[in-house]
């Protein structure tokens, strides 16, 4: 009768964590359980039905989650352009949704939001996003290996990457939490 019992309570906990990551909600009070992982990839049949991206109530509804990766994305970008210095420290001086500790994202981060086969803007499907910027290019933290003075960015109307001079060229900056941090190259 024991092992019955301590089987029975096994089922239901496997079913209770398996439902609770199939059944996800587009808006909701946290916990989120994020699992971060470069590579799945979380279908979103319907804007409604995206298990992808979580709009963060406990955050104002002004930032979303990105199961796929971790990160955590301004909901509504600023579509204030300048330069790859003043972007770079405009994100950390950041307090969106009540919180601190915003940055500039990496390349990297900023190419997992593209989805080439979509329209403008070249977002996945069903993501919350509103990008106020016209075009939509945004800095990227990465800086171009070939020129110190140049740098990335991501050019949304297009999904395309772009070099900019970091000096010169008036960008508008999408602010992001977690993951890596700091430019690896």
């Amino acid at each position: 009768m024991k092992l019955l019992s301590r089987i029975a309570g096994i089922a239901v906990l496997a079913v209770g964590s398996f439902a609770s990551t199939v059944f996800a909600q587009t808006t909701a009070n946290g916990p989120y359980y994020a699992t971060p992982s470069w590579d799945q990839t979380l279908a979103c049949p319907t804007p409604t039905s995206c298990p992808r991206f979580i709009v963060l109530s406990n955050m104002n509804s002004d930032a979303v989650l990105d199961r796929e990766t971790g990160l955590v994305w301004e909901r509504s970008p600023s579509d204030f352009t300048t330069d790859w210095f003043s972007s770079s420290s405009l994100c950390p001086e950041l307090n969106t949704g009540g919180r601190r500790g915003w940055r500039l994202p990496t390349l990297q981060e900023l190419l997992s939001l593209v989805n080439d086969s979509a329209s403008l803007p070249s977002l996945p499907a069903g993501h919350p996003f509103t990008l106020l910027a016209s075009p939509p290019i945004f800095w990227a933290a990465t800086t171009w290996a070939s020129d110190s003075t140049r740098a990335y960015a991501i050019s949304f109307s297009f999904g395309k990457v772009i070099v900019g001079n970091k000096s010169t060229d008036r960008l508008a900056a999408w602010c992001v939490r977690g993951g890596q941090g700091v430019d690896p190259q």
